[in-house]
């Protein structure tokens, strides 16, 4: 409740946060504040903009006008004293170069009143009334790897991701050798898999039947339709309409209930889209994971490139470094793509392979490594047991797409392309 305190660490490790000097803010820069309302929920998203000087370690302080109640947030270390929050700066986001931008955001709730705050401060002065910081405590290492980066979306509100820096790069190849996929053929007529569906038993545009449109907390301009004209095989795919913002987001669920499948899973689903990967946190399939407070593992995309993402911890797969994105590879766009995935629940193990081979930087054994899953493994003992799956499309920050899925499938045991 509000006056007390919540510290929300938002990183995949502790990070020493220290006071920062006199009030320091950048000549010319901006700070704004925006949000995402609903009943009793709010997501704001805020950024920070620099003049023409770089900002070297920044934190961000403001009031609530309401009975705003910050429940978590991502990009940012943020903790709230009864109505007053403070951000402070991740490793990866404390420097912002001359007329970039960097974001971060909170989420929450409210009950009475969620007026938007007006009045916020940089380094504790308003933009304009002061030089551009040099680099100081607030400024982590640049050789301390970026801790989270991602969305956390509560149960009762969304999330949004922050923005890493765009010296992350995905096309530079993955230093572990991958290794091929699973090589199990789903047979002919499926067989016994869980879930096998090329959506051709779809009789009209608005998918019925074993798939299921939904829209948690929220309905916006997001659609999911069967599509009769683009198809990898057959005559029929799943089409995803997918707008920015957490409020316009969609999905089609499987409506077959597929916890039977076991503590293992293994998936296969044909992908095709029409835009890149965004530097912001996307998700195109989620999988609730009822071991975990029903929140969701989510495969997307962030910084360009597929990852991973745990909603309960924000926790990412890989890390969002740039040694870590580098590990991972893009989505191809306009072309179809095999995506398949297992995720072991008896072991807490996952493994991502992208057109038959795996993706080393989504690949989490158990055995911590510095940029890829050191961070997933700082939670001991996980275990998950997903209940659910669910195909289309979340944007946490800027990013839209239009993508088609086509044959899916769900089995214990590994299934090919």
């Amino acid at each position: 409740m509000l006056g007390v305190l919540a510290a929300l660490t938002l990183g995949a490790t502790a990070l020493l946060v220290t006071q920062l000097g006199p009030a320091e803010a950048a000549t010319a820069c901006s700070v704004t504040y925006r949000v995402n309302e609903w009943t009793g929920g709010f997501v704001g998203y805020v950024d920070i903009t620099a003049g023409a000087t770089a900002i070297h370690g920044w934190n961000v302080t403001w009031t609530y006008g309401g009975d705003q109640h910050i429940t978590s947030g991502w990009g940012a270390t943020v903790t709230q004293t009864g109505a007053n929050v403070t951000a402070v700066n991740l490793s990866y986001n404390a420097d912002v170069n001359p007329g970039a931008t960097v974001e971060f955001g909170v989420q929450g709730t409210w009950s009475a009143a969620d007026p938007t705050p007006t009045t916020l401060l940089l380094n504790g002065a308003p933009c304009g009334t002061a030089p551009s910081p040099s680099a100081s405590a607030a400024s982590p290492s640049p050789s301390v790897s970026p801790s989270r980066s991602a969305s956390p979306s509560p149960s009762v509100s969304p999330s949004r991701s922050a923005s890493p820096s765009a010296s992350a790069s995905p096309s530079v190849s993955p230093s572990a050798s991958p290794s091929v996929s699973p090589s199990t053929s789903p047979g002919a007529g499926c067989g016994s898999l869980a879930l096998c569906d090329g959506f051709e038993n779809q009789s009209g545009s608005t998918p019925s039947g074993a798939w299921q449109a939904t829209y948690q907390d929220c309905q916006g301009a997001g659609t999911a339709v069967v599509d009769s004209t683009v198809a990898y095989r057959g005559a029929k795919s799943l089409k995803i309409n997918g707008a920015e913002g957490y409020c316009n987001h969609v999905f089609a669920k499987a409506t077959a209930n597929l916890t039977g499948i076991g503590p293992i899973w293994y998936a296969r689903f044909y992908v095709r889209h029409t835009t890149a990967l965004p530097t912001a946190h996307v998700t195109f399939a989620a999988l609730k994971d009822s071991a975990d407070g029903g929140k969701d593992l989510r495969m997307g995309g962030q910084n360009g490139a597929l990852q991973w993402n745990r909603q309960s911890d924000d926790a990412t797969l890989p890390e969002q470094s740039p040694a870590g994105v580098a590990l991972s590879v893009p989505l191809p766009v306009n072309s179809w793509n095999c995506v398949q995935f297992m995720v072991n629940g008896t072991a807490g193990t996952m493994s991502t392979w992208l057109n038959g081979t795996e993706v080393a930087g989504l690949h989490e054994d158990g055995v911590a490594t510095h940029d890829v899953d050191s961070q997933w493994l700082g939670r001991a003992g996980w275990h998950p047991a997903p209940a659910d799956f669910r195909l289309g499309w979340e944007s946490y920050g800027v990013g839209t797409d239009t993508l088609w899925f086509d044959e899916v499938a769900l089995s214990a045991t590994p299934i090919s392309c």
